[in-house]
């Protein structure tokens, strides 16, 4: 097809939608190594798991066999109030940069939640709700996850509790403010409502918190109230079932007019965002049917791929969660609170964390000063002003297509634009006054946090 008919955005049907997830384990020759118990150090049951998450979530969470899983028509039913989402062929960007690469950036940013986040959020509160559940808790960084549940919450009269990383709650109000309007309970982490909370802040009195801190306060309110569960808004293999609708609508997008991407690109915090964009296309590496250069994109001040070690590691600060194999830097390590670019959490994805161990997809580190760059020269020619987690994507496509430039190249670049930046003003404005500093972990900070991994075969 004429590169001329490929139109600026490209809008599915209703009716092209995907009815299914598609799970990228059933292809994986080598699995990911299973979620281990930290008393037993034996592989977490569905009993055991079920105390925490939902029956059903954890079903899809030890599913390895099954390649795609129906969705329901409740969830496909509200899906359809934003999605399907566009895929959008930066053009200006391209013409800007004088490139022969084709960029297509797949956008998740128009919903109220404003991110990626709700095609997960509605999913694990439907299944709250079928079970029959008052309520959920949960953690939320710059408050993407946290705004997506307390809708989805709202929108199926649930109880919501979110425990914000403490320097978010404080730099991020209106993200607060969003949550607490669709009714979530909000409160700042570590906090002294929580046990663990209360031992973090005892050991840490001037900590701004971490992904990890939150989650512990989180999965123990979850435990100790009666008829509430927690969920997770990235990291988990059922949180990246969910979002392959990103992966899977992009594919189909693509295939309409004849497009088939050389690279994929996607930020990577927890794993979310890259792991629902890339899995399609990872799924046809795996059984042969095409290859694919697959790129995840993190900050330089939490570089778990980059700088990690893979082991298996507690998923929280507090140490009350199963065990994870993944790329990690330790789950008491907390990044500098001058970092503002989001994508805070220490560890990786298991699937992600197998795949890239394997040598299936590559990472790279990206400094914020560096990052917000491409955010503002991306927002100025494409009309949108991106989330910082997504800026890291946009970051490695400029770059791309600059080597593109460099070498004459016309490769096709897709990449996850994962939500918008407007509640993210206080790190623009750090930016824009010049006051944004980078601060990458020395070796000996890495380690120090390495050195405390729990002590586990495998």
């Amino acid at each position: 097809m004429s590169n001329n008919t490929i139109p600026y955005k490209i809008y599915l049907e209703e009716n092209e939608m995907p009815t299914q997830w598609y799970n990228v384990r059933a292809d994986m020759k080598k699995k990911p190594a299973p979620l281990l118990n930290p008393g037993t150090g034996k592989p977490c049951t569905a009993e055991e798991l079920s105390h925490v998450f939902c029956d059903e979530l954890v079903k899809q969470e030890l599913n390895e066999t099954d390649r795609f899983i129906a969705i329901p028509d409740e969830i496909l039913n509200f899906y359809k109030m934003y999605r399907p989402s566009p895929l959008v062929r930066a053009y200006c960007l391209e013409k800007k940069l004088g490139t022969p690469a084709k960029i297509y950036y797949k956008f998740e940013g128009n919903n109220t939640s404003g991110s990626h986040k709700l095609n997960s959020a509605i999913a694990q509160a439907y299944y709250a709700k079928k079970q029959g559940l008052k309520g959920v808790t949960t953690e939320t960084g710059a408050g993407q996850w946290g705004t997506a549940l307390s809708m989805a919450c709202s929108y199926l009269d649930l109880d919501c509790q979110v425990y914000m990383v403490k320097v978010s709650y404080e730099q991020k109000p209106f993200r607060r403010e969003v949550m607490r309007t669709y009714g979530a309970k909000v409160t700042p982490s570590p906090s002294m409502t929580t046990e663990v909370g209360r031992k973090i802040l005892s050991e840490f009195p001037e900590t701004g918190g971490s992904l990890g801190c939150a989650i512990s306060e989180a999965v123990e309110a979850a435990t100790t109230q009666e008829g509430y569960r927690y969920v997770l808004g990235s990291v988990l293999s059922q949180v990246l079932l969910h979002q392959s609708v990103i992966g899977m609508e992009a594919k189909i997008a693509m295939d309409k007019y004849g497009i088939k991407p050389d690279v994929i690109i996607g930020c990577a915090g927890g794993g979310s965002n890259l792991g629902g964009l890339i899995s399609p296309f990872m799924g046809e590496k795996l059984r042969g049917e095409a290859d694919y250069r697959f790129i995840a994109v993190e900050p330089a001040s939490c570089p778990s791929f980059t700088r990690g070690t893979y082991a298996y590691d507690f998923c929280d600060t507090g140490k009350v969660c199963p065990l994870q194999k993944m790329y990690t830097l330790g789950s008491g390590f907390m990044p500098s609170p001058n970092h503002a670019g989001g994508l805070r959490y220490h560890g990786m994805s298991a699937i992600l964390s197998e795949l890239y161990d394997q040598g299936l997809m590559e990472a790279r580190s990206v400094e914020q000063t560096s990052v917000f760059e491409a955010a503002q020269q991306f927002a100025r020619v494409e009309g949108i002003l991106p989330a910082p987690e997504s800026s890291h994507a946009i970051r490695a496509a400029i770059d791309e297509a600059l080597r593109c430039k460099e070498t004459g190249e016309e490769k096709t670049i897709l990449f996850g634009l994962t939500g918008t930046g407007y509640f993210d003003m206080y790190a623009y404005a750090a930016y824009n006054d010049g006051t944004m500093s980078d601060y990458i972990p020395t070796d000996e900070e890495i380690a120090a946090s390495i050195a405390k991994l729990p002590k586990v075969n495998g």
